[in-house]
């Protein structure tokens, strides 16, 4: 099972000229899902992980899966004012302005080993964000999964310029 193949492309959306990579429709492939996981707990399985630190929203949904494979808690990083409870937050640039993440305070503890997952890596911006972010808590990001890499934006690259190991399961060339 080729994996790009349970990945749905939208064309011009959200704006013309961008092509959308729709992760719902492997979601929706319970092989394809398990394959996902399986692929990305692979590189991390047998090695000591606390938590795993997933950005909204598709994130959650693999990070969540991930973190019961590796048996270790699950950190939701959300966009500022989504969280309940007390939180530290990091501010980053977008193409036009800044926006922030935050997660709840105690959500790592000083020492703590992590790993960052999301569905895709294009730019890098909220990915090297949440580094960031976890970095400042005291956690030691150990790693970063992602299921499709556009790495003509590059993130992947600004991902291990900060110190942080990489996989990706699918490249997809342009946007």
């Amino acid at each position: 099972m080729n994996l790009a193949d349970a990945i749905r492309t939208i064309p011009d959306y959200p704006k013309p000229g961008i092509l959308f990579r729709d992760i719902t429709t492997l979601l929706g492939n319970a092989r394809a899902f398990r394959r996902t996981v399986d692929e990305l707990v692979q590189p991390f399985a047998g090695r000591k992980i606390d938590k795993v630190a997933g950005i909204e929203a598709r994130g959650f949904i693999l990070g969540g899966a991930v973190a019961h494979q590796l048996s270790a808690g699950f950190v939701p990083i959300r966009k500022k004012g989504k969280l309940p409870h007390t939180t530290v937050g990091v501010e980053y640039a977008l193409e036009y302005g800044v926006d922030t993440i935050e997660m709840h305070v105690d959500g790592v503890a000083a020492g703590e080993t992590v790993l960052l997952v999301d569905d895709l890596i294009a730019t890098g911006g909220t990915a090297v964000a949440a580094v960031q972010l976890l970095r400042q808590a005291g956690a030691d990001v150990v790693g970063a999964a992602f299921v499709i890499d556009l790495p003509d934006l590059g993130g992947a690259d600004r991902l291990r310029a900060v110190g942080v190991p990489l996989q990706t399961l699918v490249g997809f060339p342009g946007h």
